[in-house]
């Protein structure tokens, strides 16, 4: 018998067809992962590792009527944050107003969010927001300790963003200066139901 009859050599050629369709896959993965690298990404807040932002115990937190409370006291449900001062302005009213809609549009999931305004200072608030805003947990926090803890992206502040929060305590997500509030929904919408708690 010929050491490569043309058995053999079609055995060969199979054999390596099927290793390579097998292989394919594999090799686009890893091509797709390492080298094209796509940007794309599904979500459109930024994702915070939450290990490296739990609640800080030096917030010093209290109710407008000045008795203490910790964040941790909402603990077990999403918390939407914003940060302003208690002096709020027409960008502070639109964030309160859309934080406000955007966990009404989370339907039967509106009652595992919680809404939240850190007041940075001891300004007075208007009755006329207080009333608009009822559902609302306004809180009254040290600033500088609320800045060390919320990230900003790069050439804004932490009052110009909403943060998430997730129901361990722990800062999850950014979303961007002036966001887009049907993105924002679409982003809640899926950790919501992403999330086992509830």
């Amino acid at each position: 018998m010929e050491k490569n009859s043309p058995q053999k050599r079609t055995g060969r050629w199979k054999l390596l067809l099927v290793v390579a369709i097998c292989a394919a896959p594999m090799i686009a993965s890893y091509l797709t992962y390492y080298v094209i690298k796509p940007s794309a990404r599904n979500n459109y807040g930024v994702l915070i590792d939450p290990r490296e932002h739990p609640i800080p115990a030096n917030l010093g937190g209290k109710l407008l009527d000045g008795t203490p409370v910790s964040l941790d006291a909402y603990q077990g449900r999403w918390l939407m944050i914003q940060a302003e001062s208690g002096d709020c302005g027409d960008d502070c009213a639109k964030k309160l107003f859309a934080q406000r809609q955007l966990r009404l549009m989370q339907g039967k999931a509106a009652d595992r969010i919680e809404t939240i305004w850190l007041i940075t200072d001891d300004k007075p608030l208007s009755t006329v927001l207080m009333r608009a805003y009822d559902s609302t947990r306004m809180v009254r926090v040290d600033a500088a300790a609320l800045r060390a803890w919320l990230p900003a992206e790069s050439g804004t502040r932490a009052e110009d963003h909403i943060y998430l929060v997730d129901p361990l305590g722990h800062l999850m997500m950014r979303f961007p200066k002036d966001a887009d509030p049907k993105k924002v929904k679409a982003d809640m919408s899926k950790l919501l139901a992403a999330s086992a708690i509830g």
